[in-house]
């Protein structure tokens, strides 16, 4: 089990991290913290986030977009149209701009909670 807040070395992380949706990776930074169970922290060279367990991680290395990678299994017991992909273990969820992030806010808070709650469980 994790403990420890690390937002200190996510946000020196994010001070050096180039990337052309830079702003976006922030916001869905905050989305995903307001959640006040789920701690951050720097994992696989990435923001990343854990409750319990690892929860998710924004994959920085797509430039395209945001990538957040949801690898809890439990997220393949939530329904949503913006959870992408069919793996056993995994979805995805990306944004393309400032637009998307603010107009999925409220499903990719959904899902924070959804995913917490099924923690618990």
């Amino acid at each position: 089990m994790y403990s420890e807040n690390k937002t200190d070395d996510v946000n020196a992380f994010m001070l050096e991290l180039e990337h052309p949706l830079k702003a976006e990776i922030e916001v869905v930074r905050t989305i995903i913290k307001a959640n006040p169970k789920i701690c951050e922290r720097v994992k696989w060279n990435a923001p990343s986030f854990f409750y319990v367990d690892d929860l998710a991680t924004i994959h920085v290395k797509a430039k395209q977009h945001v990538h957040l990678i949801f690898h809890h299994p439990a997220i393949v017991k939530i329904k949503s149209a913006l959870l992408e992909g069919d793996y056993k273990d995994r979805r995805m969820m990306y944004f393309e701009n400032m637009k998307e992030v603010k107009a999925r806010k409220k499903e990719l808070t959904r899902i924070i909670n959804e995913l917490v709650d099924l923690m618990n469980a």
